[in-house]
C-alpha cells in the first residue's frame, strides 16, 4: 500500500493540492473525489480498475492526505467546491465523468450546481447530500474542537483510529486503517483533523438541497447498507430528489464501500460509466 503517492502538484486557492492521473491519456477522463477524514488512498484499487477503460484523476483535498496542511486553512466545503472547479480548468477537462464519495460527493454537487462545473454523469457513493447529517461524535467535535486539538499525540492517535473504524460494515483490515489514520498523526497532521471538522457545516449543503432536481445528467446513487455514519434511507432520499437517477444498494456494506466490496462498486461505476459513453 506504500506505493499510493501523488506525485503532481497544483497551486490551488487553498493550498497545495498533490494529485495524479492513471490510464492512457486519449481515454474518456473520470476524476474521483474522496470524502473525511480520507483521502485518494481509499480508491487505489478502483482507479486501478477503471484506468482499464479510462484517464483517471485522482487528487488529496487541500488539508487531507498528502496535500498541503496549513494553520487558518480554510478548508470548508466551501473551499473545496472552489478548489475542484479549477483544478477541472487546470486539467483542461470540459465534461468528465465523476465519481464522488462521503465529503467529496457535496463537494461535486456544489461545483456543478453553484460553479457550472460540467459532467457528462456522477455517480455518488455514500455521499453527505441530505440533511441533516453528522454523527453525534462529529457534532461534539466540531463544538469543541479547539478542546480535542490539545490531547495528547497517543490519545489523539486512538481517537482517530477508532472514528475511522466506525464506519460500519465487516471493519478495516489493520493495514489500510493505519494508513488512513496516517495523515492525521504528525504535527500537520493532527490540527488538520480537527480543523476540517470544525469548519464542517450543514449550511453547505442546505444551499444546493433543493436544487437536486435541476441536475439533468446520468446519476448514480451508490450505497453501503451497512453504513453507519448515514443511514442508507438517505441514500433513497437523495436518488429520488434527483431526476432519473438510479439507486444501487450495496449489502453488507458500509460507509468505505470501496474497502468493503470494491469488486461489487467498480462492477457498478464501470457499466454506469460503460453507459455514459458518447456514440
Amino acid at each position: 500500500m506504500s506505493d499510493w503517492q501523488l506525485t503532481r502538484t497544483f497551486a490551488g486557492p487553498s493550498g497545495e493540492v498533490r494529485w495524479d492521473r492513471l490510464g492512457q491519456p486519449d481515454r474518456p477522463p473520470v476524476v474521483l473525489l474522496h470524502g473525511t477524514p480520507f483521502s485518494s488512498f481509499v480508491w487505489r484499487s478502483v482507479a486501478r480498475s477503471l484506468a482499464r477503460d479510462h484517464t483517471v484523476y485522482v487528487w488529496d483535498m487541500p488539508g487531507y492526505g498528502q496535500s498541503e496542511k496549513a494553520t487558518g486553512q480554510d478548508v470548508s466545503l466551501a473551499a473545496q467546491g472552489r478548489v475542484f472547479t479549477a483544478l477541472l480548468d487546470h486539467w483542461g477537462l470540459d465534461e468528465p465523468r465523476v465519481v464522488a464519495h462521503d465529503f467529496g460527493g457535496a463537494v461535486a454537487l456544489r461545483a456543478h450546481l453553484l460553479h457550472a462545473a460540467r459532467y457528462r454523469a456522477l455517480a455518488l457513493v455514500d455521499p453527505v447530500a441530505m440533511a441533516p447529517w453528522g454523527s453525534p461524535f462529529f457534532r461534539l467535535v466540531a463544538r469543541h474542537s479547539d478542546v480535542f486539538a490539545q490531547l495528547p499525540p497517543a490519545l489523539h492517535a486512538a481517537l482517530v483510529r477508532e472514528y475511522i473504524g466506525s464506519a460500519g460494515g465487516p471493519g478495516l483490515h489493520p493495514a489500510v486503517l493505519e494508513r488512513l489514520a496516517e495523515p492525521w498523526l504528525d504535527a500537520a497532521g493532527r490540527p488538520a483533523f480537527y480543523r476540517q471538522i470544525a469548519q464542517a457545516d450543514q449550511r453547505y449543503t442546505d444551499e444546493i438541497q433543493a436544487r437536486y432536481g435541476e441536475i439533468a445528467i446520468p446519476v448514480t446513487v451508490c450505497w453501503g447498507t451497512e453504513d453507519a455514519w448515514i443511514p442508507v434511507e438517505k441514500g433513497r432520499e437523495l436518488a429520488a430528489a434527483i431526476p432519473g437517477a438510479s439507486f444501487e444498494p450495496i449489502p453488507g456494506a458500509g460507509h468505505l464501500v470501496q474497502e468493503d466490496a470494491p469488486a461489487q462498486l467498480t462492477t457498478i461505476l464501470h457499466e454506469f460509466l460503460r453507459g455514459t459513453t458518447a456514440p
